[in-house]
């Protein structure tokens, strides 16, 4: 009923810069926080950034002042610019959200599929 799909990862530089957006689509009634994730080969899933509805935000400390988090609460799009990057921010980026589907429903929490960056050094 809800999906979550995230684009823009890719291969960069060290040093460059890739813009990661996360559109919900589906059943959604409300949605509060959203945020992203990335799992690094064996490693654990970590928390990167996370926003509220009403454009709160914060981060983990590896990334302060590099990337930004944003939203759009029209499209119900999640957005992350990552700058400066670095080969230890490689890893598989997920978005996630908190949504009702419904009036008087519970929040669940739902996951994207996940999108690669590969940063180079």
């Amino acid at each position: 009923q809800v999906q979550l799909v995230e684009s823009g990862g890719g291969l960069v530089q060290a040093g460059g810069s890739l813009r990661l957006s996360c559109a919900a689509s589906g059943s959604i009634f409300s949605m509060s926080s959203m945020g992203w994730y990335r799992q690094a080969p064996g490693k654990q899933r970590e928390l990167v950034a996370t926003i509220t509805s009403g454009h709160s935000t914060s981060y983990a400390d590896s990334v302060k002042g590099r990337f930004i988090i944003s939203r759009d609460n029209a499209k119900n799009t999640v957005y992350l610019q990552m700058n400066s990057l670095k080969p230890e921010d490689t890893a598989v980026y997920f978005c996630n959200a908190n949504i009702i589907t419904a009036f008087g429903g519970t929040w669940h929490s739902y996951w994207g599929q996940g999108t690669q960056v590969t940063v180079s050094s």
